[in-house]
């Protein structure tokens, strides 16, 4: 193994080599080169099962709680996200803990004979999604995994993901985003997300808009999956509030899962939760047999989802949550409602450029009493003064104000939130993007 110091630095190598590809935001409408690498490593993406998660909203949720179920049966267990919030490396998760330095530089190392192989055609180079994926597939075969959890980066169809042969795949709800690469329409850019459905696969279908739905289940019987409907063969029972999280019932395939604990706030996560248990029912099971409750309740209540309504900072509170598109800034504002009793609250949103940033400040402007605007680092990143003429045609000048710099865009928000309400009774939510909610955790964890 790297020693830690060399690591580090060979780490720092190994980002700038990977970023210097075409960014994750780009699809390449072909699975070829990464089947030509694949293929030269001895397909290691065949040695272990998997569930491939798909959708819009609620991927990276389910497929972390996917996780924390299939290691609560005393699985070894695969992860596999994106984006990332701080470090590259939390995005390949072993045994429910992101892989060290050393380790991901080692993954890069294996594959990097194969890829200069594959790419001395001189033809089109693999893009920066696509070898991290290879990375994490021959992470998951070295390890190696009993089982392990993938969320599609981009898409599904084409996305670098879509080569495991999983018996299971959940789609989750699907909403208008990315249209540069998927679509105009919710039918197009749910016709991508079915493309990870595959033959003799049982297919877990969050809630959907009607067209939605109708296009992922004609696309299942093209393929002869079979799909379970959340509303039909599958949902919510029971929802209540509880402290740090929610207690739920879930109707499963087989039978009735009661007492579920979910430190996870908000009904989107309910129903996050409720995909992630039929998902792992499916996978363990094909659907037929009742899990053991207690190892249900146990694989649930360890779940988390960092960057999704977390507690970052009290007093006053200051929360992150990585929606990006209107559909999640929907649920965030209903979630913020739901779950605290703030005297006010004030929003510190920064949106990139590729996004709905009229639609996401209109969802979550009945929450907020008022918001700061600001950006991330990110060249994609909407400039503070657009984005400000925006959130005053949806907020109204009184409550909106600008800082470009987030660390003191959250201070901003802090003052603010904290005017004329008793200790304590102020919050500040950080969202918009998951870049920005990223770099705010690592400024208020240290």
């Amino acid at each position: 193994m790297i020693p830690t110091d060399d690591a580090d630095l060979r780490l720092l190598e190994v980002e700038t080599a990977l970023f210097a590809r075409a960014p994750e935001t780009m699809i390449e409408p072909s699975l070829d080169r990464v089947r030509e690498v694949l293929a030269l490593l001895g397909d290691p993406q065949l040695t272990f099962p998997s569930i491939h998660v798909a959708g819009t909203n609620g991927k990276t949720s389910v497929a972390r709680m996917t996780d924390a179920l299939l290691g609560a049966f005393e699985l070894r267990t695969g992860r596999y996200t994106s984006p990332h919030l701080e470090s590259v490396t939390e995005r390949i998760v072993v045994d429910a803990e992101p892989i060290s330095a050393a380790a991901f530089v080692a993954a890069y190392d294996e594959l990097a004979p194969s890829v200069a192989l594959v790419e001395s055609d001189g033809g089109r180079a693999l893009t920066f999604f696509e070898l991290l994926t290879l990375m994490a597939f021959v992470t998951f075969a070295d390890a190696p995994v009993d089982a392990a959890s993938v969320e599609v980066g981009l898409g599904g169809a084409w996305d670098a993901t879509n080569v495991l042969a999983a018996p299971v795949a959940v789609v989750t709800p699907v909403g208008m985003d990315h249209m540069d690469y998927l679509g105009d329409t919710l039918e197009e850019i749910a016709g991508q997300k079915a493309g990870v459905m595959q033959a003799d696969q049982i297919v877990v279908v969050a809630q959907q808009r009607p067209s939605a739905a109708q296009v992922l289940l004609e696309h299942a019987a093209q393929v002869g999956a079979t799909p379970v409907r959340e509303g039909l063969e599958f949902g919510v029972l029971e929802r209540r509030v509880a402290v740090g999280g929610q207690l739920l019932a879930v109707q499963g395939l087989a039978g009735i899962y009661t007492d579920l604990f979910v430190p996870l706030h908000g009904a989107h996560q309910a129903h996050n939760a409720a995909c992630a248990v039929v998902a792992v029912e499916a996978f363990i099971g094909g659907g037929e047999q009742l899990l053991d409750v207690e190892v249900v309740r146990s694989g649930l209540a360890r779940a988390d989802s960092p960057g999704r309504l977390e507690v970052v900072r009290r007093n006053p509170t200051v929360l992150l949550d990585a929606a990006h598109n209107p559909a999640g800034a929907l649920s965030l504002a209903a979630a913020l409602v739901e779950a605290f009793e703030f005297a006010r609250i004030v929003g510190v949103v920064g949106v990139l450029a590729d996004k709905d940033a009229e639609g996401i400040l209109t969802a979550l402007e009945p929450a907020l009493d008022s918001v700061v605007v600001t950006r991330s680092s990110s060249p994609r990143a909407i400039h503070p003064d657009e984005l400000a003429a925006v959130a005053v045609d949806v907020f109204g000048d009184e409550r909106v104000s600008v800082e470009p710099v987030l660390a003191r865009a959250i201070e901003v928000a802090v003052d603010d939130a904290e005017t004329d309400v008793p200790l304590g009774a102020g919050g500040v939510v950080v969202t918009g993007s998951v870049t920005l909610a990223g770099e705010a955790r690592s400024l208020l964890r240290g």
